[in-house]
């Protein structure tokens, strides 16, 4: 495959993630066929220079690489089941969010009509794309991640995780948990010390604080999972899971949402159950990993 800025490239579905990848193709000289149900959404694109493609046959032909910015697999289906025997020999790559065992389906689907899959997940904000720190997680073949590997490269760099389907799904909810369950807890906690009227603003350096000494926490603790090393560290199960427990005891008082500090709590609970009480916090993994054993 011709992997200079002349490769063209097709993008199907216009959103906010789908416009950015554009518009990253198109600054670095690529030519841009592209779809979208709405097809409104692509003026401004076909505007700086983009194709606009009247079906997605026509989208899907124009282009051996295929990038799809979609809601979920489901639009995939509903989308390329029309295009009849226009898959063959084309590489989709699906930058839609969805579960592992449907990115393992759709790669099996789309093997049936000729085309090879490349999953992918994109790990930055739609402005960031195509900039600098902007990566995305990839996973199927390995040659076939090789053969485009520059031209994905435009709209970020390609971490590629391995030939099983899932795993570049795996990487990125894995990412977005940590990333959203520390702004749940964020929101959370403004909420807890709003209810004695301090402001979020006031809040946020300290949170910062927090936020960093727990990532400078995150490779010792990584380690310890791997090797199952959970000894007593100076911070066990029991005293954790009374914080813990004190934290859902404030926000009960506070009158706030109790969802987000009782499923930690839960965490604590169940450790202590199954016999990690003197065991350091590491030990939650293993409750977590394997929720039916105690």
């Amino acid at each position: 495959m011709n992997s200079s800025a002349n490769t063209p490239v097709t993008v199907i579905g216009l959103g906010p993630m789908g416009q950015a990848m554009v518009g990253a193709y198109l600054d670095r000289g690529h030519p841009v066929t592209v779809w979208n149900r709405t097809a409104s959404r692509a003026d401004e694109l076909v505007a700086r220079g983009a194709t606009r493609a009247e079906t997605p046959t026509e989208a899907v032909r124009a282009s051996e690489l295929v990038i799809l910015s979609l809601t979920h697999y489901g639009a995939m289906y509903d989308i390329l089941d029309t295009v009849g025997d226009a898959l063959a020999g084309r590489v989709v790559v699906n930058l839609s969010s969805d579960t592992p065992e449907a990115t393992r389906e759709a790669s099996g689907w789309l093997a049936d009509r000729g085309a090879d899959l490349l999953v992918g997940g994109v790990m930055v904000p739609a402005p960031m794309v195509g900039g600098e720190g902007a990566y995305v997680f990839y996973s199927g073949s390995a040659a076939t991640m090789d053969a485009h590997r520059q031209t994905l490269a435009a709209i970020g760099r390609p971490d590629y995780r391995g030939e099983d389907p899932a795993l570049a799904q795996l990487w990125y909810q894995a990412q977005l948990e940590v990333f959203l369950t520390a702004l749940s807890s964020f929101a959370h906690a403004a909420a807890l010390v709003g209810s004695a009227g301090v402001c979020a603003a006031e809040l946020a350096p300290y949170s910062a604080e927090t936020f960093a000494l727990a990532a400078g926490m995150l490779q010792e603790s990584s380690n310890r999972f791997d090797v199952g090393d959970h000894r007593d560290d100076g911070a066990n199960v029991i005293m954790m899971g009374a914080t813990a427990d004190h934290i859902v005891g404030a926000s009960r008082a506070a009158g706030i949402d109790l969802a987000l500090p009782l499923a930690v709590k839960d965490h604590y609970d169940r450790a202590i159950a199954a016999g990690h009480g003197r065991d350091s916090w590491t030990s939650l993994f293993e409750v977590i990993r394997k929720p039916g054993e105690r």
